[in-house]
């Protein structure tokens, strides 16, 4: 699933084509992926302008107005699901479910597994989190917010291992499985410690560890582990300078260990227990 990086990595590629850009017609071809695609969109978005292209999680927010319309057009990526430029003379394929139509070219949302969504919130652009889907949203680890403080007071109320801990949403967003298997081990902290364990000098760390391994995995163009790709058809990278992600019975880079794999919360994760601890 494209977490944070692969999210703000697909808004920084569609924010330059999109913003100030005047919105001409909408196709939907599937009248549902998760949730039903609201059918009203077909006459809302046409005339409208895309005022910002902003990211909250997962989530892509474009704010569009026009007389007598303002709202935020909501897109999650699902499982699988990509954004494209394309061509006004390139035929949809198979799963080619929603368009924004633009006077150059086409904006395309493809799903083959339709866990996406595209829903519609109106109102102007602070009111978009009162959308049920964002309303539940937790503290982006990106932020100045996301502060050691913060995350020791964050972790005293779990008494669970910290790696689903950092994947909960509604704490904090975006920290998909490779990215906190990752922070983990930059930070030498150990997947399983419970998270009310962790001293707040190690959260500082770990906060430090989050916010760097996020940064790298944005430079890099996220990580394209199935068939995630950018805006422009581009695949991302991160995943090929993982340290421990992927590499059960691997050695350690840092310690010369054996990495690990076990599964939490139904998820892998790898570590190596020689120097997360």
């Amino acid at each position: 699933m494209p977490e944070l990086p692969e999210v703000e990595v697909c808004r920084r590629g569609l924010a330059p084509e999109l913003e100030g850009v005047q919105i001409e017609g909408v196709v939907i071809r599937a009248p549902k992926l998760r949730v039903v695609i609201p059918p009203e969109l077909s006459s809302l978005l046409p005339g409208c302008r895309v005022s910002a292209v902003r990211r909250r999680g997962k989530y892509l927010l474009l704010d569009c107005q026009r007389a007598g319309v303002e709202g935020c057009l909501i897109i999650h990526l699902g499982m699988s699901g990509n954004l494209r430029f394309v061509p006004h003379d390139l035929a949809p394929a198979k799963h080619d479910h929603f368009e924004l139509v633009l006077a150059d070219q086409i904006l395309r949302f493809a799903d083959p597994r339709r866990f996406g969504v595209v829903v519609w919130q109106p109102g102007p652009p602070e009111e978009a989190e009162l959308h049920p889907l964002l309303a539940s949203q937790g503290i982006e680890p990106l932020s100045d917010a996301f502060t050691v403080d913060w995350l020791f007071a964050a972790n005293s109320r779990r008494s669970g291992p910290i790696k689903p801990v950092l994947m909960d949403s509604h704490s904090v967003v975006g920290i998909g499985n490779i990215y906190a298997s990752e922070s983990l081990f930059r930070a030498g902290i150990s997947p399983l410690r419970a998270a009310n364990r962790i001293s707040r000098a190690r959260c500082g760390v770990l906060v430090e560890a989050i916010r760097q391994t996020l940064s790298d995995a944005i430079a890099a163009g996220g990580s394209s582990i199935r068939d995630y790709v950018h805006s422009d058809g581009g695949a991302g990278c991160f995943q090929i300078q993982a340290g421990v992600y992927d590499r059960a019975g691997e050695p350690c880079l840092r310690c010369g260990g054996v990495v690990k794999q076990v599964r939490q919360a139904g998820r892998s994760t790898y570590y190596c227990p020689g120097c997360q601890h």
